[in-house]
């Protein structure tokens, strides 16, 4: 067994003379990098503290942003001295709110997790609410377009149409979104509109059963003679399959020319629309421009896809707003399409919406939008080349069911009625607004007509019957789809068939 105490060893071994020194050089090595290193996790340590700690965000970011320092202020104030405890993410949500109010941009919107998400519903298959277009202009809002077939549609709800209330609770001075938050619910609930029609006109009220409503946007039908009605209703994901599925199935019928009609479309996505134009412009033609700040104005051309074969007008009017009015300049100014009805919205701007990494969604106007032509048509919409404008009736204001009008009931609303049942062909007497005998009659004779309850009073089915028909007679009876079409049968040189010959295929159908 070794039992040599320590330093015995060190006895028997000679002195080297280089061994203190390399000793000595080894230490000092060790010795900067372990001073080097804690200089190292000394500077990180604070980095951290100063960029992620609570007190010292400011402090970090304030010599860079020195703008920001007022809205710190303001929000450590509000968090620190406010009465009552305060949601931090209502204050950010508030503060980015009021940056895109700040704008004076109706197009411009911030969206939280739960209206971004509805927001994407709208360009999706099919989402739930009343189906209408909405927008916020000057406090208000206001109704772009109904959904074709939808609730709001059958309810008579129409462009231009203010929304001042929901469910009684005011709404003057919402964003779309918000409004839309309280607007659209679960299909078979109720939701009541306070509408407000012309400047002048009396606010009143519209019952909404939600439904679901099916983002169905092309609809195609033979009108005779070989002439085809193809309506967009909006600019969706799939509204480029289901238009060539439609054209497909009207060429089959023996399609010769063709109506497109965009009215009361209030837009949707932009590669929608640029896709759809080019199937009416021939290859190498421009469709339009985009021009972003600053920048020289990007122009997109048309490509060597299979093109539409027919004649082609077609219809616009006030409800065509943002990619409609893409697809009415591209069509109009690069393929000498003719445009007929009214004049277009007026939206010449291009939105982006920005996901946030919360699920919110921040949407603003980040370029302008310019015809072939190079026409900036914000707020002057398109002119078409051919005018026709609709019968005054099919612009009245909608009746309200709950309230009764009988003999002796003088209002707007009585007046309104007068005006819709002339309009369908009964004897109303003096349109006044002062329901009297022969309106009585009138009602009497239009409750028979619809196997109604026979009471001389218009109120609950009978109004929502007098509407019904209404509607029914402006699409039977449409003046600028029968203007659309004698136009496009002279371009196309189809001569209309004989009357008789029409009641047979009206027969067959």
């Amino acid at each position: 067994m070794d039992e040599k105490r320590p330093g015995e060893d060190h006895e028997q071994v000679e002195p080297v003379e280089e061994k203190p020194s390399h000793f000595i050089r080894m230490k000092t090595f060790y010795f900067i990098m372990l001073v080097f290193t804690l200089i190292l996790f000394t500077a990180g340590l604070t980095v951290f503290a100063l960029t992620f700690g609570d007190d010292k965000a400011v402090e970090v970011n304030s010599p860079e942003r020195r703008e920001f320092q007022k809205l710190y202020t303001a929000y450590d104030q509000l968090q620190n001295e406010y009465y009552e405890d305060v949601d931090s993410n209502k204050l950010i949500n508030g503060a980015i709110n009021g940056m895109i109010e700040s704008l004076d941009d109706p197009y411009s919107d911030y969206m939280n997790e739960e209206e971004a998400s509805q927001f994407l519903e709208g360009i999706s298959s099919s989402f739930q609410g009343i189906g209408a277009e909405v927008q916020e202009r000057n406090g208000f809002i206001n109704i772009v377009a109904p959904i074709k077939n939808s609730p709001a549609e059958k309810a008579g709800l129409k462009p231009g149409d203010k929304i001042t209330e929901v469910d009684g609770e005011s709404i003057q001075g919402f964003s779309a979104s918000e409004a839309v938050m309280l607007i659209r619910g679960e299909k078979g609930t109720e939701v009541t509109l306070t509408v407000q029609r012309g400047e002048l006109a009396d606010p009143i009220q519209i019952k909404i059963v939600r439904d679901e409503i099916p983002i169905e946007t092309v609809y195609a039908e033979m009108i005779g003679d070989n002439v085809a009605h193809i309506q967009v209703t909006s600019f969706s994901e799939n509204t480029y399959d289901e238009l060539q599925k439609a054209i497909a199935d009207m060429e089959e019928q023996g399609m010769e020319a063709m109506v497109m009609d965009v009215r009361q479309n209030p837009g949707g996505l932009l590669t929608t629309a640029l896709e759809i134009s080019d199937l009416f412009i021939e290859d190498g033609k421009e469709m339009f421009e985009v021009q972003a700040k600053g920048e020289e104005p990007e122009i997109y051309m048309s490509s060597s896809v299979d093109k539409v074969k027919v004649p082609v007008t077609l219809l616009i009017d006030g409800g065509s707003a943002s990619a409609s009015e893409i697809l009415a300049g591209a069509m109009s100014e690069s393929a000498d399409v003719k445009l007929v009805g009214e004049k277009t919205f007026g939206k010449g701007t291009v939105q982006t919406a920005n996901d946030m990494t919360d699920g919110s969604n921040l949407k603003f106007t980040t370029a302008k939008w310019l015809t072939p032509d190079g026409n900036w048509i914000h707020e002057k919409g398109i002119e078409p080349d051919v005018e026709v404008p609709l019968p005054a009736y099919a612009s009245l204001s909608v009746l309200d069911p709950s309230v009764e009008l009988k003999d002796g009931t003088i209002s707007e609303q009585v007046k309104t009625a007068e005006q819709m049942l002339e309009a369908l062909g009964y004897e109303v007497g003096k349109v006044d607004g002062v329901f009297e005998a022969e309106m009585e009659k009138a009602v009497e004779t239009f409750q028979e007509d619809k196997e109604l309850e026979t009471t001389g009073v218009l109120t609950g089915d009978t109004a929502f019957a007098v509407m019904d028909e209404l509607r029914l007679k402006i699409e039977k009876d449409d003046p600028q789809l029968l203007e659309a079409k004698k136009i496009i049968m002279e371009e196309a040189g189809i001569k209309a068939k004989p009357a008789e010959e029409k009641k047979e295929e009206d027969a067959k159908e």
